[in-house]
């Protein structure tokens, strides 16, 4: 048995053990039961708000129908409502995180070489070998991840189509997706001067050096802590063919020396995050936005800029002020130049019936220029 967490079930009258695989690091489920397309929606819903989870042993094809079953049920359920916008952001968090680990209850078993031993399961090898590399023993994860895993896979495939580059950009699983090209396109028009170098600060899939790159700055110097990130930012750089002028480095922020121009898009949110993914959105403490800012002179050329990405939306759901943030500017010795503003686009930002669709109607993405005082 692997030292990697394990989990446990009885089946067939057996005490049975496999590692439990979970790239959100959860625990694995302490009580756990067989299932197969015997039984009912509404009792396996009572038995994972319960929390007991359901080692699936039926047709694969049904266990997504069941999730699917169970969603809706959790949907019934209208969301709570708060008083104002900071609380109606951290209910919306709680009944995501609610709604997460009851979907997660229904698990699906692997055996070595990650292959399904269920009726008309998909084959999954690649899509899990690129999140866990060879699965060299038996396993089981939930469906909900499993989804995830596969969802990854085909957008890694496809790509993203970035319209300012005429490119497209493959991200990896737990590297955000550039899918808001808002922040893109500040990007693209910002003006630029005649600088020989750039920071990428948190790089991710490596789209705004690729970026800078496009736009003629000879050599860029992108940074990143995760290994994903670095491995997928370097897949992306090559594929484009900025190999030669872009350099995709380690480093908790800022690489060695200074540079004229240093761009950075930090997580937006000041909240905790609960996968991967998230870690892109949610910064608990502004933790990245304060050291980014905190670094920024010491990194910065003589005359140099920065441009930092920021939404607002922080702002409009009360987690952080307008004034906290010019603080912080002004205690890390810099100074405001100006700043482009964007509307966002996506889907959320005109739906009414989102939870936090008062925020995000009115949020603005801007694009501030800084320089040391």
């Amino acid at each position: 048995m692997s030292p990697h967490p394990v989990i446990e079930w009885t089946e067939a009258g057996e005490i049975r053990h496999a590692r439990w695989r979970s790239e959100a690091a959860l625990p694995p489920p302490k009580k756990v039961i067989v299932a197969d397309d015997t039984i009912s929606a509404d009792s396996a819903y009572k038995l994972v708000c319960e929390g007991t989870a359901l080692l699936w042993r039926g047709d694969f094809h049904n266990a997504k129908q069941l999730v699917q079953a169970l969603a809706r049920r959790v949907d019934r359920k209208p969301p709570k409502k708060g008083a104002n916008a900071t609380e109606a952001f951290h209910f919306h968090r709680q009944a995501q995180g609610q709604r997460a680990r009851i979907l997660g209850m229904v698990l699906i078993p692997f055996e070595a070489g990650a292959t399904i031993p269920l009726r008309r399961a998909p084959e999954v090898r690649q899509a899990c070998c690129e999140v866990w590399g060879e699965a060299e023993e038996a396993c089981v994860t939930s469906l909900r991840e499993l989804l995830g895993l596969i969802g990854a896979h085909e957008w890694r495939r496809k790509g993203v189509e970035i319209q300012a580059l005429g490119k497209t950009i493959h991200p990896y699983y737990g590297v955000f997706s550039p899918i808001r090209g808002e922040y893109i396109e500040l990007i693209a028009k910002a003006p630029l001067a005649d600088q020989a170098l750039a920071f990428d600060i948190g790089t991710g899939t490596g789209v705004l050096a690729a970026l800078l790159a496009y736009r003629g700055i000879p050599r860029i110097v992108a940074t990143d802590q995760d290994p994903r990130a670095l491995a997928c930012a370097r897949e992306n750089i090559a594929n484009l063919g900025f190999s030669p002028r872009v350099e995709v480095v380690e480093a908790d922020l800022f690489p060695a020396g200074r540079a004229p121009l240093i761009v950075c898009n930090p997580p937006w949110l000041p909240a905790r995050p609960s996968s991967p993914v998230e870690a892109a959105i949610y910064d608990p403490d502004s933790k990245m936005l304060k050291g980014f800012l905190a670094g920024l002179t010491d990194h910065l050329s003589p005359g140099g800029e920065a441009w930092l990405i920021l939404s607002d939306l922080a702002e409009l759901l009360g987690l952080r002020t307008r004034e906290e943030f010019e603080t912080w500017v002004d205690q890390a010795g810099l100074r405001i130049l100006g700043r482009l503003n964007a509307r966002p686009n996506h889907p959320k930002a005109s739906d009414p019936k989102d939870p936090l669709h008062a925020a995000r109607s009115r949020e603005i993405t801007s694009l501030w220029r800084l320089a040391a005082k």
